[in-house]
């Protein structure tokens, strides 16, 4: 249905090549200006002032849930003023000792405007149903939980 092109550029920057010593930032052009400063997590000697490719795992499935609520809220009329979602992805090691991102947890805080009449079991049902469309969720394998705040 459509492609997503993204240039990922790495240049060493340092004189020696061992482990502990070369650069992890680079850069990921997406195109069209959008140049986002990545590097590994500092737990793996990367820069904390970039993204790394942990946090962006998170990122990436809260946008896509949340594009998904509010699209469904939209057509339902629902308005919403404010979405914030403070979420976490867990690297730990998977039965054979490797290390994977074995469940990311979503924790969206929804404002709706005022004078929307929504209750929690709505909302609930929203966010389930924004997970089940969600192509990035349904695209992993790791566990990925959507605990509305």
């Amino acid at each position: 249905m459509s492609e997503h092109d993204v240039t990922l550029t790495w240049t060493k920057q340092t004189e020696s090549f061992a482990y502990k010593d070369y650069n992890r930032d680079h850069q990921w052009d997406f195109g069209e200006g959008l140049v986002v400063n990545a590097s590994s997590a500092p737990q793996f000697l990367g820069n904390p002032e970039c993204a790394d490719p942990e946090r962006a795992f998170a990122a990436a499935l809260s946008s896509c849930h949340m594009l998904f609520f509010i699209a469904i809220c939209s057509k339902k009329r629902l308005v919403v003023e404010n979405y914030i979602d403070k979420s976490t992805a867990f690297l730990e090691q998977d039965e054979q000792g490797e290390l994977v991102i074995s469940k990311v947890i979503l924790r969206p805080d929804v404002t709706f405007a005022e004078g929307v009449e929504v209750n929690q079991e709505i909302v609930e049902k929203i966010h389930h149903q924004s997970h089940e469309k969600c192509f990035l969720a349904r695209s992993v394998k790791s566990e990925v939980l959507v605990e509305p705040v």
